[in-house]
């Protein structure tokens, strides 16, 4: 059985991990103990489960943790993830994995120096529609994938929003929190090692002239063009709180995913349009957890983890440098990465 303690729980996706820590069948792992800067959170979770609250990460994390999940306050996660992984645990984080190119370079140097892993909870590649339509690609349905277009709006509910969320330092941006699902789903259809990528914010919030509700990043690789857009614009009135969706285009085929729909439809140069059949749904720390138990690395690895990461900071970076492109690839460059963050 393995020790796991939670490192941050400001936001409510620490839920994915708890709700399946709490499942009849899960015994795998032993929670010691649930950590928040508000100590009135960590006591909120750790009553559900009977274990230790408190404040600082070091008083659970010297008690040898073997998997850590991080999933406070956007600022604070990068320290924690590389304190997390100093003490000897693999870590599990909510999105975003941080909110800087400094803090991201750190975390890549402390996991490649521990020889720990570092696993992003993107649970858009475990939804069905996500399978599904990778399942067509890589039987080459759509022949080699050019374009994927994506949309990922959501309901801002400004008032039930903690203080910390509109704050830039803690916060980090619209971009950086939200694109990252999409631009690590779209490297999914259309695998690139290297480009260019560039970023745009509009929308400010009234009262938060730095909290932009529009972003959207845009990576061209030496095959396809990728574009994501996220929002916090989800009008209020809407039956949910937002309705993702991709599109992707092929040199012989389209595929649209509708995530909030739950469906897929593909049209080829020999088919017609026709809705995909979808596989079973899976929870969202399922694969994570059930990889940490066996011993392997979960699907989402440290690379993964980190691409997806970089890509969606480089192109808050850009957005805040007038829309800029900057270049990226798989293996870090340092000397261009500290001129970007110049």
């Amino acid at each position: 059985m393995l020790q796991i303690a939670i490192i941050g729980a400001a936001h409510a996706h620490v839920d994915y991990v708890l709700d399946e820590l709490g499942r009849d069948d899960r015994d795998d792992f032993r929670l010691i103990g649930v950590q928040d800067r508000d100590r009135s959170i960590a006591q909120q979770h750790a009553d559900r489960f009977g274990v230790l609250a408190c404040d600082r990460p070091e008083q659970l994390l010297d008690e040898g943790v073997d998997l850590a999940v991080v999933a406070g306050v956007y600022g604070d996660r990068g320290s924690d993830v590389v304190r997390a992984l100093e003490a000897g645990a693999h870590v599990l984080v909510d999105k975003p994995l941080c909110t800087t190119l400094a803090q991201l370079d750190a975390i890549e140097e402390a996991a490649a120096r521990t020889g720990r892993t570092v696993s992003l909870l993107l649970e858009k590649r475990g939804y069905p529609e996500t399978r599904a339509a990778l399942a067509a690609v890589r039987a080459g349905a759509l022949g080699e994938v050019v374009g994927v277009t994506s949309s990922g709006p959501h309901k801002l509910n400004a008032s039930s929003r903690p203080d910390w969320f509109f704050s830039t330092a803690e916060y980090g941006g619209i971009i950086g929190d939200l694109a990252v699902h999409d631009l690590d789903a779209a490297l999914l259809f259309a695998p690139a090692d290297a480009g260019t990528v560039a970023g745009a914010t509009a929308a400010p919030l009234k009262g938060h002239p730095d909290f932009a509700r529009y972003g959207a990043a845009t990576l061209v690789t030496a095959t396809a063009v990728i574009t994501s857009e996220v929002s916090w614009l989800t009008p209020q009135a809407s039956d949910i709180h937002g309705d993702y969706r991709m599109r992707l285009v092929g040199t012989s085929g389209t595929a649209e995913i509708f995530w909030a729909r739950g469906r897929v439809e593909l049209t080829t140069a020999d088919e017609p349009l026709r809705e995909l059949e979808l596989p079973a749904p899976r929870r969202p720390a399922e694969d994570a957890l059930d990889a940490f138990r066996d011993g392997r690395v979960p699907e989402v690895d440290t690379d993964a983890s980190v691409t997806a990461t970089r890509l969606a900071l480089l192109a808050q970076a850009s957005a805040s440098q007038g829309g800029a492109p900057l270049s990226w690839t798989r293996a870090r460059d340092h000397s261009a990465t500290r001129q970007e963050r110049s």
